[in-house]
């Protein structure tokens, strides 16, 4: 995968695709969606999207795709070249978050959490290779919250196609397979390739396996955070394991309006009945004008 468009562009979502097949836009296809690096705190997630026609999928079936967690590193790279050397009938797309646009779009000032960025990530893929011509048909999506309510969002947004959402989906239908391993090793190469803006080196061998209840990685954190400047951009900051590694080892950081709205009183305080009286005194723009009530309720 060529991803050096990722040294310029580490701090949103990077979509790269490849070529698209002629076949796929002239038979009925099957369509795989998963991810990969979803709970770790350190480094992007990747959502892939696979497809081939589904005349095809025995062929698809004999390149071994299968759930990209149970493989080896070699074995899922060997497998992805397999898929490459077939792109006559096979297709893919990864969109790759980054890890500050994870955060970003997390803490922002509307709460958008990770499983509404999931969906929203594989519905942008769908509607991506839909748009290139691709003759979508089946789709299989390895599930992201409860699947039958994920797959009745999916069956609403795209009428016309036979949506699958389930758990292990990448076990039980071969393209979701394909999608997984595409996602996994985009993942990893952004690991090994990723390049720090901030003005140091960082050393990713010590950092163990990326998720927030590994030791080295809690570690990692502790000695990588800038007491002024926090993570740097690898790190997933809107994890909790983050907010408390901040809490405690960094600067804090009083804000000059907390202080000022502290001190104003809140705006139900302006409907309050007058202490000592059961009803709401009129404003005098009522006496001034004379208006009175011409009944009573």
């Amino acid at each position: 995968m060529d991803l050096s468009e990722l040294e310029t562009k580490n701090n949103t979502v990077l979509t790269l695709d490849s070529e698209v097949p002629s076949i796929t836009l002239l038979e009925d296809c099957c369509v795989g969606i998963d991810e990969a690096g979803r709970g770790p705190v350190l480094g992007p997630m990747v959502y892939g999207i696979a497809y081939c026609p589904i005349s095809k999928i025995d062929d698809l079936k004999e390149l071994g795709a299968a759930d990209s967690k149970q493989l080896k590193e070699a074995d899922r790279e060997e497998i992805l070249n397999k898929i490459n050397q077939n792109s006559s009938y096979i297709g893919y797309s990864v969109s790759i978050l980054s890890p500050n646009y994870i955060s970003n779009s997390m803490l922002g000032r509307e709460n958008y959490n990770l499983n509404e960025m999931s969906h929203d990530t594989a519905i942008s893929l769908l509607r991506r290779i839909q748009d290139k011509g691709v003759k979508v048909r089946d789709v299989y999506v390895d599930t992201v919250g409860p699947p039958q309510k994920y797959q009745d969002k999916l069956s609403k947004l795209f009428p016309g196609l036979n949506i699958t959402v389930a758990s292990k989906a990448d076990d039980l239908y071969p393209v979701c397979g394909a999608a997984s391993i595409c996602a996994k090793v985009c993942r990893d190469q952004c690991l090994t390739q990723w390049k720090f803006p901030e003005s140091r080196k960082f050393d990713l061998e010590s950092a163990g396996s990326g998720y927030p209840s590994d030791p080295n990685v809690k570690q990692w954190l502790r000695d990588n955070v800038d007491k002024v400047f926090g993570f740097p951009q690898f790190v997933r900051f809107s994890w909790s394991t983050c907010e408390t590694i901040l809490q405690k080892h960094c600067v804090p950081v009083t804000w000059d309006d907390e202080s000022e709205e502290s001190n104003l009183p809140k705006i139900n305080s302006f409907f309050k009945k007058s202490s000592g009286s059961d009803t709401i005194s009129r404003h005098r723009f009522y006496h001034e004008q004379g208006v009175s009530n011409l009944t009573s309720l």
